[in-house]
């Protein structure tokens, strides 16, 4: 039988793949298909009946979803079956599908967040009836509580499963159901429970009509209002896809954009909803403290005062946070090295990669669409559904549609999926490769074996012997191959990769993070660095804090300079796979707030040690001067190439411990200071801990 089945569609003849759907048929030919219940990602319901299109001979219209090709049979002549997608019949086919879809719907576009980017009211305008015929009193069906991400008014659902099988296929949560019959069909929530997946906010997108909304969203702007911006996602280290909405000077909505090999078209919760931190403890000024409070004082007087907290380098540190941007991480560590500045990191406490030169020890080699060519999985130390949720829904995609087989050497949680547990701690690492255990024989056995270390493992004590025993096991497994790299390193740090990639680490004789915050400096700068633990700095000493909002590290600074967020320039972050990505301008900075490597420029002027660089441009082209360097492409993952560079052994003293695998984020939604000044962050940490939701008056 031939892999291909040839059709004739509005007299045109096509041959297509006999596992294609005729929708997809049809939309090869070049006709254009309705639909609502269809999407691409999620299985095929066919219960909406707006893509009906007629196949010659057939006793009735043919819904095009849920037809696969290969299924069809010819005509008794022989030839290709006949499809025809326009015409009277189509035509009043889907008029009567549209004016039953119609029956209960409210008619309150006006007030509804879906108008202007409504399927139901672009498909009303092109397949529907001018009237309806129906005269009999509307339903009505209450409104769910889904927590405080998500909006419903569930009188305008039209029943088309879409956020149903989205809970339970792609996000794994079985949280949304249809119950009832007829008339009384709804959609609704399990026993009245708010949704608590990761990647609930995604339901807003699939809703084809204006049932599921953003509630933090709820009445601030029409679509046609918005300015967008194309940008990339720094809540975690995967680099999404965005597009920002903006309005005046505000950030108004931030939703995914498709990007097959990193976030197809999804985007976590925090990252789609983390906007309204981008307003709030904003520092848009420099501050003093005088006589122990912070004054606002000019870039001037900051400047004078930085000048006199860096004039004895060796007593100086400098610690790069898990936002910073590749630009201000550049000129940072030119200032300090020029200034003879030794002591600077970007790694947590604990962690000891980056300093041997080999950039694939640090990176995720075998690439996130990698996941779903993997045979068998091993997580050692990371917990994806918090750390990277887009990442462990594709993790979910392959376990459920390929097979692939999952294990865990770490704390025992809900991923969403089933996998084999083989310890909380490293030492289960020790003779893994022997054990006698169902997981382990597929991994042993698998052609694309992957081993995933998280943050978690490599930010202790005994985190290179962690590395070096996870390196030798994928050694052992056949993980690394001419074309295969199946060994990586999930970062939690937007800004972690390409902070290592410039060098952003200890200089000969410098101190390392835990070093610089022991309170054996005199004068430690915080490049948007609020996840240390500060209780040891000394009191005497002098902190100088550069970013973005009035957090942690700005309330225990003595100098404040205010620097922009992701969305208020145009600015280079690496992700977890070493992909080079820019993020968009959709706002101006705050007041007097500028970017981070115009500071340290300005700043290298008043120090008397002037950058060799005056724009963001001329910046660029020093991190692209280097032959073979990493930032001469965007978009671009290395992958596979990485595999001869990982088979060389690591060099350390350290010993397994029987500690524990912790992950380093203790709540998914306070991560990083943007998020932990957000209104609807705080009320979803809230709800996930049980407590009340109320927040103070502001």
């Amino acid at each position: 039988m031939s892999d291909t089945f040839k059709l004739n569609i509005d007299g045109q003849d096509i041959e297509v793949p006999r596992h294609y759907t005729l929708m997809q048929a049809c939309e090869a030919a070049g006709a254009e298909i309705p639909r609502f219940c269809y999407h691409e990602r999620l299985s095929v319901a066919g219960n909406c009946r707006m893509c009906l299109v007629e196949w010659e001979g057939a006793p009735k219209p043919i819904a095009s979803c849920a037809q696969t090709v290969g299924d069809m049979r010819p005509n008794r002549d022989g030839s290709a079956p006949n499809i025809r997608t326009k015409g009277d019949y189509v035509e009043k086919a889907r008029n009567g599908v549209m004016e039953f879809l119609l029956i209960n719907h409210p008619l309150d576009c006006p007030i509804c967040d879906q108008g202007g980017e409504c399927d139901l009211q672009d498909q009303a305008m092109a397949y529907g009836r001018a009237g309806s015929r129906y005269d009999l009193n509307k339903r009505a069906v209450e409104d769910k509580n889904m927590g405080p991400l998500v909006k419903t008014i569930m009188t305008r659902c039209i029943q088309c499963t879409r956020c149903v099988r989205f809970a339970a296929e792609v996000a794994g949560v079985e949280e949304l159901g249809m119950i009832s019959r007829g008339e009384d069909a709804e959609i609704t929530t399990y026993l009245e429970k708010s949704l608590t997946s990761e990647l609930s906010g995604n339901v807003i997108d699939l809703c084809p009509v204006g049932a599921l909304t953003s509630k933090p969203y709820a009445f601030n702007a029409r679509p046609w209002e918005l300015r967008k911006t194309s940008s990339i996602d720094v809540m975690d280290a995967m680099g999404a896809a965005i597009r920002v909405d903006a309005k005046g000077d505000a950030v108004l909505r931030i939703m995914p954009q498709v990007n097959e090999e990193v976030n197809e078209e999804w985007l976590s919760d925090k990252s789609r909803f983390v906007w309204d931190g981008l307003q709030r403890q904003r520092l848009d000024k420099p501050y003093i403290r005088e006589n122990g409070k912070l004054r606002a004082a000019s870039w001037g007087e900051a400047f004078a005062a930085v000048k006199i907290a860096l004039s004895a380098p060796e007593k100086v540190g400098m610690i790069a946070g898990d936002l910073i941007e590749v630009e201000q991480a550049k000129a940072a560590l030119d200032l300090a090295r020029s200034l003879g500045i030794q002591s600077t990191d970007c790694r947590p406490a604990g962690a000891g990669y980056g300093m041997d030169g080999v950039r694939e020890r640090y990176l995720f080699n075998p690439t996130f669409m990698g996941v779903e060519e993997a045979d068998a999985v091993l997580l050692v130390g990371a917990n994806p559904r918090v750390e990277a949720p887009v990442l462990n829904a594709r993790i979910r995609k392959a376990w459920l549609w390929n097979g692939l087989e999952v294990g865990m050497v770490g704390e025992g949680v809900d991923l969403t999926y089933d996998y084999a547990h083989l310890g909380t701690g490293p030492d289960a690492l020790s003779g893994l490769y022997n054990r006698d255990d169902e997981f382990v024989e597929a991994l042993r056995n698998a052609e694309r074996p992957m081993i995933i270390l998280g943050e978690g493992a490599l930010a202790r004590a005994d985190g290179q012997a962690v590395l070096k025993a996870a390196l030798d096991l994928a050694a052992e497994v056949g993980a690394l191959s001419e074309d295969w790299a199946g060994f990586g390193v999930l970062h939690t740090a937007a800004g972690r990769v390409g902070a290592l990639d410039v060098g952003f680490v200890p200089g000969e004789g410098g101190l390392d993070t835990a070093g610089i915050m022991s309170g054996a400096m005199e004068t430690v700068v915080l490049l948007g660095a609020d996840e240390v633990d500060m209780s040891n700095l000394s009191p005497n000493g002098t902190v100088i804090y550069v970013g973005s909002h009035g957090d942690a590290g700005a309330s225990r600074a003595d100098i404040i300079l205010p620097a922009a967020a992701y969305t208020e320039m145009a600015a280079t972050y690496v992700n977890s796979e070493g992909r080079v990505q820019m993020t968009g301008k959709a706002v101006q900075p705050k007041g007097e707030a500028r970017e981070g490597w115009a500071i340290f420029r300005a700043l290298s002027d008043v120090m008397g040690k002037t950058l060799p660089y005056d724009t963001v441009e001329a910046l660029r082209e020093v991190l692209r001067e280097p032959e073979g360097s990493v930032f001469s492409g965007l978009g671009f993952a290395p992958g596979a190439a990485g595999a001869e560079a990982l088979k060389a052994p690591v060099g350390t003293d350290q010993s397994l411990s029987t500690e524990p695998f912790v992950s380093p984020i203790s709540d998914f939604y306070l991560t990083n200071p943007i998020a932990r000044a957000s209104k609807t962050m705080a009320e979803c940490s809230l709800q996930k801990h049980g407590l009340e939701t109320s927040v103070a008056a502001e």
